[in-house]
């Protein structure tokens, strides 16, 4: 019952939901006298939003190759933009509830034909009514089979969509007990026509307007006035700046250019908590710091080299010196004890130098550098990563080569078409859309090739399953392909630690990403 109390804390705080809500919602629960003490706190005190103002966020992640057509959107910077001037018919809170935007409403009977009511009166920055239609087309363009949408590999089974007035409706092909949390997914940013004709117009339906469209550098934006909803969007003008370097970063917020920044190193989050006017932010979630490899190309394409680097690195000594203690120590599958049917049995893998040289000896490798790419923007501390990696891996006789690479262009560069490089994943609401998102063969994100039909066959079959045990057993046998067959070294997860300026309010940390989800430049506000 904590954890379900701690979550109705955070949609309390994050407004999600009103007090007379959260005393109702712990009140069912049997905790009524607790969430009697907790909002009789003084420590306790809702702040009533400020209007007006520029708000000034510093992010990293950024590239000048980006793009604002929702599809692409695989970095923070454009994330940040599109949650400012778009939205989705859905959106995930703290709690990893659902939250109706654009979709007033939604229902399905059999998991398999979906329906979603669109909110009527709300309109696109073009002045177009956003409707059914709108939705329908969107939906459309990411599902296609020539898609490169982030989005893809949630929407290959759909079988049909359709429009009745203002219902937007989702035939499947089979069962989907988690289908409506695809529908929060933040590839899917309604567009008019469904982005057809200009995806990367920036036009959308959410609070700002796209004023500036610098991809690298700038993103600015000006309040909607038409948004409908009261509750978002506090201050008058946004402005996303690209800040990749970090130590540029927090001087940036320090010196008062921001008033928050994300992706804050852990190694230097104790001197920023020191900075007169400055705290810092962090949550645990569902984020990951990986090193994938592709698994169709040599020589990862042998198993036993992919096995003996999982046994090369030293997974709790990232947590010390990396993370700092800002995460937790990771089991090369994406998925850990903050999701729902999480298996705790699964073994934990650990270093284990010897194993390790005894599978790179059965692997045959020639013994030539193994070229491991990184850059500061792949994760917080991605270098020093790297670097520990390399050294761990040398205890077991395995030669890895830290080959440093320029952070502009990593996502588009780097990511997924280079064989072996660091990355990260924000992680998703459920099981099913992590691995639907990742490591589906089909998948336009599978950034390790990873292609295994019982690992689809089990995927599949865990949608439709209602008996919680038996999915249970799906998820936990689809880890355990995953962990020990795939590409994917995950030696972490970590915290998302942002830092932020005591001259902002609103600012609620949120599991699902930092930035509050990304969201903090829409919810919070600048003091009086």
């Amino acid at each position: 019952m904590t954890r379900e109390l701690e979550g109705l804390k955070l949609n309390l705080a994050a407004g999600h939901m009103s007090r007379r809500g959260f005393v109702a919602g712990a009140s069912a629960l049997g905790l009524g006298a607790a969430a009697a003490s907790f909002m009789a706190n003084p420590a306790f005190a809702t702040e009533a939003p400020v209007k007006g103002g520029h708000l000034k966020i510093g992010t990293g992640n950024g590239a000048t190759t980006d793009t604002l057509d929702p599809a692409y959107n695989a970095a923070d910077a454009t994330f940040l933009a599109l949650r400012h001037c778009g939205e989705t018919l859905l959106n995930v809170t703290p709690s990893s509830d659902l939250e109706h935007r654009l979709a007033e409403e939604f229902a399905s009977k059999d998991n398999v034909t979906w329906q979603f009511k669109i909110r009527k009166g709300v309109e696109f920055h073009n002045g177009k009514s956003v409707t059914a239609e709108d939705v329908r087309k969107t939906v459309e363009r990411h599902s296609d089979e020539k898609s490169k949408s982030g989005a893809r590999g949630l929407l290959t089974d759909i079988d049909r969509l359709s429009v009745d007035g203002d219902t937007f409706k989702v035939t499947l092909k089979s069962p989907n007990a988690d289908f409506a949390y695809y529908m929060a997914d933040f590839h899917l940013v309604i567009q008019p026509d469904g982005g057809k004709d200009n995806p990367a117009s920036g036009i959308g339906s959410g609070p700002y307007i796209v004023e500036s469209n610098e991809p690298g550098v700038r993103y600015a934006f000006k309040k909607f006035p038409n948004y409908w909803d009261a509750n978002i969007g506090h201050v008058a003008e946004s402005e996303v700046l690209v800040i990749n370097d970090a130590t540029a970063r927090n001087g940036a917020l320090q010196a008062g250019q921001v008033h928050m920044v994300n992706l804050v190193d852990p190694k230097v989050a104790g001197l920023l908590k020191g900075t007169p006017g400055v705290s810092i932010k962090n949550v645990s979630g569902r984020g990951y710091y990986v090193f994938v490899m592709l698994v169709d190309t040599p020589p990862f394409d042998n198993e036993n080299l992919r096995m003996a680097l999982k046994l090369a690195i030293d997974r709790e000594e990232m947590v010390d010196k990396v993370l700092r203690g800002y995460g937790s120590v990771g089991n090369d599958m994406p998925v850990n004890a903050s999701y729902p049917l999480f298996d705790a049995s699964i073994p934990q893998r650990r270093y284990d130098p010897e194993q390790a040289a005894a599978y790179y000896k059965k692997s045959g490798h020639d013994g030539t550098p193994i070229v491991l790419r990184t850059a500061n923007v792949a994760f917080p501390g991605a270098v020093e990563a790297a670097q520990l990696f390399q050294q761990s891996a040398a205890k077991a006789g395995i030669p890895i080569e830290v080959r440093r690479v320029p952070d502009d262009g990593y996502p588009s560069e780097v990511w997924n078409k280079e064989p072996f490089c660091a990355t990260y994943w924000a992680g998703r609401p459920t099981q099913d859309q992590i691995y639907s998102t990742v490591y589906l063969s089909t998948a336009a994100w599978n950034d390790t090739h990873f292609k295994n039909a019982d690992f689809d066959r089990l995927l599949i079959a865990a949608r439709s399953e209602l008996d919680p045990a038996k999915r249970k057993k799906d998820y936990s046998d689809m880890g355990r392909i995953l962990r020990d067959k795939g590409g994917l070294i995950a030696p972490v997860f970590n915290d998302w630690i942002d830092a932020v300026s005591d001259k902002v309010g609103g600012f609620v940390p949120d599991p699902n990403w930092g930035l509050m989800n990304n969201m903090a430049g829409l919810k919070c506000w600048l003091k009086a």
